[in-house]
């Protein structure tokens, strides 16, 4: 196991270099520059900035020097200072930015993840137990509904219910006046009554289709000899169910933390742009819009490093849960 967990953290330092120079590369290729955007927004509004203005930002800035000196002045601020930059658009540290965000982001990503798995793994296991019965169909079709509506749909519908049949104002996290109020027991009763939307939202697509695997996987083992001999043993269906098939069914859910973990940090970015969220998603989609360099390629590398680290995880997991892994 340490000889597998070292060559993977290997890997894993030339992987995010690569993606973290790719990133900055993708992000600076449509025409133009943050200040040709800025410039378009500024038209839009009716006001104007010369030429001269444009290119005095632009030196400023630094994006008159060669793509890969502007890439080697970020990456080597983060790797030895530590700092992410300058926002453009938003005139801050990218750091405060993404930080200060990322608290709300977690909590909503981690309880809709853990929402999604108490609802997929348990039904999965029923529907498989107890296949062609009524709430097997009734759990399929819901699985199809599940993976059918987009979850900005679903968010939009959510919303009109309670506004309408509810009477709940439902956008954002806070109603208006206790935006900036201190936490109390009547702000947090108010996160509860706009939290709740979110979280349905999230659990509901990524439940969906982890009941269908879950299912497919549990068909697969309920079939096998070991369980029939567990049977024959005497043993009860709950622990003959629960004790061998279900720990080699949860594989996929092993496997999924490589994608858990940079979803967390993400979040659903038309959901949350839909239900006006707080959230780093919208920060880094008007980012790529803006064309905001340093903003949008830091958001990029966190999601990278995420992603690495879930998938480190997701290996060691599964290693440990399955020995064959290891010698793959």
């Amino acid at each position: 196991m340490i000889a597998f967990i070292i060559r993977r953290a290997l890997l894993a330092i030339p992987t995010l270099i690569f993606i973290s120079f790719i990133s900055f590369v993708i992000i600076q290729l449509p025409p133009g520059d943050y200040i040709t955007a800025y410039a378009a927004e500024l038209r839009h509004q009716g006001e104007y900035i010369t030429e001269a203005q444009e290119a005095a930002m632009r030196a400023q800035y630094g994006l008159n020097d060669p793509m890969v000196i502007q890439y080697w002045r970020w990456i080597s601020n983060i790797i030895f200072h530590g700092d992410f930059g300058y926002s453009l658009q938003w005139n801050a540290p990218v750091s405060s930015l993404i930080w200060d965000r990322l608290a709300i982001t977690l909590a909503i990503s981690t309880l809709s993840l853990v929402f999604t798995w108490i609802i997929a793994i348990p039904v999965g296991v029923y529907s498989a137990t107890r296949q062609y019965s009524v709430l097997d169909y009734v759990f399929t079709v819901f699985g199809f509904l599940g993976k059918g509506v987009p979850d900005f749909l679903l968010a939009l519908i959510l919303m009109w219910v309670s506004f309408v049949y509810l009477n709940l104002n439902v956008g954002g996290l806070f109603s208006p006046q206790f935006q900036s109020a201190p936490w109390s027991v009547a702000k947090v009763i108010d996160l509860l009554q706009h939290i709740w939307i979110p979280l349905v939202v999230l659990a509901t697509g990524g439940a969906a289709g982890l009941i269908r695997v879950m299912r497919a996987n549990m068909l697969d083992e309920l079939g096998k000899p070991y369980v029939e001999t567990a049977y024959a043993q005497g043993l009860s269906e709950g622990r003959v169910v629960w004790g061998y098939p279900v720990r080699v069914a949860l594989n996929p859910f092993i496997s999924t933390v490589g994608w858990a973990l940079p979803a967390l940090f993400s979040g659903d970015i038309i959901t949350a742009v839909v239900l006006n969220l707080p959230t780093t998603g919208p920060l880094l989609l008007q980012a790529l819009k803006m064309q905001d360099m340093y903003l949008a390629g830091s958001f990029i590398l966190v999601l990278s490093v995420f992603t690495v680290i879930g998938t480190l995880i997701s290996d060691v997991l599964l290693a440990w849960f399955d020995p064959r892994i290891r010698y793959a």
